[in-house]
């Protein structure tokens, strides 16, 4: 099969699907925008990998030349992983001075998640407006869903899949906690200040195909801010794997075509430290397999 790309690109007549082969962009056949390849996936699929082999050698727009878009136009849902690396997990212990959580699969413990916008998605390249005093930043893999599901078996589950991507989590810390308000109160926690804000999600810089990924669980994750590595690790440090987190997923509520689902962040946030995010830095997380991710804080 011809590796190719999947992306969202802008055109003179506005967005459109385009299919990366080598460093060219051409438009994707029968289909104007990812998200409705996706919602055709079992007929786009063949089409795309057919239209990919023809594409070598043609001639067609530079990528150097194009305008990302966020890959997905817009997805129907982003779902998040929470406290899902052992590494963070245990430096966030280190700074709560608390001690380092039990293994919740020993608890009999599932993942959970919560949920951010599709407008939060924003593309490779884009500038994200500083929205508080500790933003931060989480670098965090992407499972971009190609067939519903609802219920399905964990050795099923990652055949749902249809691509990977790079995502970028960021949040609010210092509006997770109203202030003055107590620990116990339903008031305290705002989800919605920390976690969906315009910007939020930096996405991209393009899908990959499953095939090309292999085992999701094993892939070097690093983040930089100007030039200085923040990130080091690697997916195998998840505490429930994507597969898992899939089937709790699917459990819970059907996935379709062209949702996200972020599997967690490892271990180097800002949070363990103290230091985030201020106007004029620049994030770049890569992904092994996948590409670059960057974005710039204004």
């Amino acid at each position: 099969m011809t590796s190719y790309r999947l992306l969202s690109y802008q055109s003179p007549n506005g967005p459109r699907a385009g299919l990366l082969v080598g460093d060219t962009v051409h438009d994707v056949p029968g289909y104007a925008s990812v998200l409705a390849a996706l919602e055709d996936w079992a007929k786009a699929k063949p089409a795309i990998e057919k239209a990919a082999e023809a594409a070598v050698g043609k001639p067609g727009k530079k990528l150097s030349e194009v305008k990302l878009l966020a890959p997905v136009l817009y997805p129907p849902t982003i779902y998040c992983a929470g406290a899902n690396y052992s590494d963070h997990m245990a430096n966030m212990a280190k700074v709560q001075n608390i001690p380092v959580e039990p293994d919740p699969h020993d608890l009999g413990l599932h993942p959970w998640h919560f949920i951010k916008v599709s407008r939060c998605a924003v593309a490779t390249g884009n500038d994200v407006e500083l929205c508080c005093e500790k933003l931060d930043w989480e670098a965090e893999l992407g499972l971009v869903i190609g067939t519903k599901m609802k219920n399905v078996p964990i050795d099923k589950v990652l055949d749902h899949v249809a691509f990977y991507t790079i995502g970028n989590d960021l949040s609010a810390r210092d509006l997770t906690a109203r202030p003055h308000i107590a620990f116990q109160s339903p008031f305290k926690y705002d989800w919605i200040g920390q976690k969906v804000f315009d910007g939020a999600c930096p996405m991209g810089p393009w899908l990959v195909p499953a095939a090309e990924i292999g085992d999701p669980q094993k892939l070097a994750i690093k983040l930089w801010v100007n030039g200085e590595l923040k990130q080091d690790s690697n997916t195998a440090k998840m505490i429930f794997t994507a597969a898992e987190q899939l089937v709790r997923l699917s459990s819970r509520i059907t996935l379709y075509p062209g949702d996200v689902v972020l599997t967690g962040t490892p271990s180097g946030v800002g949070a363990e430290t103290g230091v985030f995010l201020k106007r004029g830095d620049t994030m770049k997380i890569t992904i092994e397999k996948i590409g670059d991710l960057v974005n710039k804080i204004v």
